[in-house]
């Protein structure tokens, strides 16, 4: 990194201490501009989010070529939602320790992580991702994916519901489980009053879903998963 990119960063960095500081590189013509954003977390102390808009409008002034983010009292090693988040935009992460000053950058490895035994971090691997993955890596069917933002089930959002027949499934409500197929979605309600979990059904009287929190993993359907099923849904194509 450029030293004036450098100490624009850090001074951006010193500022927002001891939450986290964020920013875009941007490339325009053959100079390189950091360019500091507003950070939208609610707990900007160990997380950030980039407005959407703000992100736009700073595409207006140049390709972005990086994203910054500071580390406050803590080392600039990436955390694994910052690796995956990282995955998620193509584009190099630039980390900064402060007060510490250390400096670290991750590049997207373009590595897709395993159906099975992934961390959760939302957005990126959680229980959506892991449906959609499923159908690309086993249909070759690639689903469209939806904003959302962690916790969106506690407001008005209803991701599943709203959403299922847009990216192509049709409901199944008065199916039988005898007759449940290969690539059903089961749209679950957990502990919530949103319908905020999704798993695919693989045969065999199993599904695969990814928890809050949890490795995503396989599991028997029945009991508890049945319990808090709202809705089966099943891809129009299939």
């Amino acid at each position: 990194m450029h030293p004036t990119i450098l100490h624009a960063f850090s001074q951006h960095a010193a500022s927002c201490y001891p939450h986290e500081c964020c920013g875009l590189l941007i490339q325009q013509g053959n100079k390189a501009q950091y360019v500091p954003c507003e950070n939208k977390a609610t707990n900007k102390a160990d997380e950030f989010v980039i407005d959407p808009q703000q992100y736009s409008d700073i595409e207006e002034l140049g390709s972005i070529i990086g994203i910054c983010h500071s580390h406050p009292d803590a080392s600039s090693k990436p955390s694994e939602r910052d690796r995956a988040m990282c995955e998620a935009s193509g584009l190099p992460w630039h980390i900064l320790s402060w007060p510490d000053g250390d400096l670290r950058t991750i590049v997207p490895t373009g590595e897709r992580k395993p159906l099975l035994n992934r961390p959760f971090v939302h957005g990126v691997w959680d229980c959506y991702s892991c449906v959609r993955d499923w159908y690309r890596e086993v249909q070759q069917i690639h689903l469209p994916d939806f904003e959302r933002q962690d916790g969106w089930w506690e407001g008005e959002q209803e991701l599943y519901l709203d959403n299922f027949a847009k990216a192509g499934f049709v409901a199944l409500p008065n199916i039988n489980l005898a007759d449940l197929q290969i690539g059903d979605g089961i749209l679950m309600q957990i502990q919530s009053h949103r319908v905020n979990h999704a798993a695919v059904y693989v045969g065999e009287g199993k599904i695969l879903h990814h928890l809050y929190g949890r490795l995503s993993r396989y599991d028997i359907y029945g009991g508890y998963w049945q319990r808090n099923t709202r809705l089966i849904v099943r891809y129009r194509a299939l």
